[in-house]
């Protein structure tokens, strides 16, 4: 059996159409990749029962997004902030506080910025105010230098990677658990994982899903996928 990766959407008003209600909006690609990875992909909807989600996956794919209140790591919001939805944000820390611990986990730009703060740590709320540039902005292609021992190494093969840059936002204080596997030559974290128990938890602050081209890329869901498949194999034994 194919491993089934959740992957949770955003949720949108449609200021246009109130009486129609809000909208889920993912884009294909995230599915795609799992697929061609082997894996299944299941949509989550942010307002679903999380516990009975939980048992049913065998990893999580946590896509990209809008910003993360920064009332919860305990700041106050940076104007230039602009948030996501929060009912995505309260079900996607119901799923996060009911899957098992050993579940695989693959966070994406803003779901890097989730596992970081879930895991209670902080963000830069808005880089350009530190850098004095927009770089990490609008796709840029981008070059990284990646920790050759970390999982991430591993997987990727190499001590520089490329990824495209959509964020103005970035892990500052790490949390919990986790460590950084890859930096921007401007210092911006990049990519941190999981550092304990052996589980597969990474997050990477560009957009694999978007570079299907590079080999990076597509050894990065691979190895997610070849995770939950053997969490997979452990729970159905």
């Amino acid at each position: 059996m194919k491993p089934v990766i959740g992957i949770t959407p955003d949720l949108y008003p449609d200021p246009n159409n109130p009486v129609l209600g809000p909208e889920f909006k993912l884009r294909a690609n995230y599915c795609e990749r799992i697929e061609e990875a082997g894996g299944v992909a299941l949509i989550i909807p942010p307002t679903a029962d999380m516990a009975a989600v939980a048992p049913l996956l065998d990893g999580w794919l946590i896509p990209g997004g809008l910003d993360i209140d920064a009332k919860h790591f305990g700041e106050e919001l940076h104007p230039e902030a602009k948030l996501q939805n929060p009912v995505r944000f309260a079900g996607e820390k119901a799923l996060f506080e009911a899957l098992n611990p050993n579940v695989p986990i693959l966070g994406v730009c803003y779901g890097c910025q989730l596992v970081n703060v879930l895991s209670g740590g902080k963000l830069d709320q808005h880089m350009p105010d530190a850098l004095g540039h927009t770089d990490h902005e609008g796709g840029t292609l981008q070059e990284y230098s990646v920790e050759p021992d970390s999982r991430l190494g591993h997987i990727v093969q190499s001590p520089q990677i490329q990824g495209r840059s959509y964020h103005h936002q970035a892990v500052n204080k790490v949390g919990e658990g986790l460590k950084v596997t890859a930096r921007h030559a401007d210092g911006t974290v990049e990519a941190i994982e999981g550092d304990r128990n052996g589980r597969f938890l990474v997050g990477v602050q560009w957009h694999p899903e978007r570079t299907p081209e590079l080999d990076e890329s597509r050894r990065l869901f691979a190895a997610f996928v070849e995770a939950a498949r053997a969490y997979r194999e452990t729970r159905t034994r």
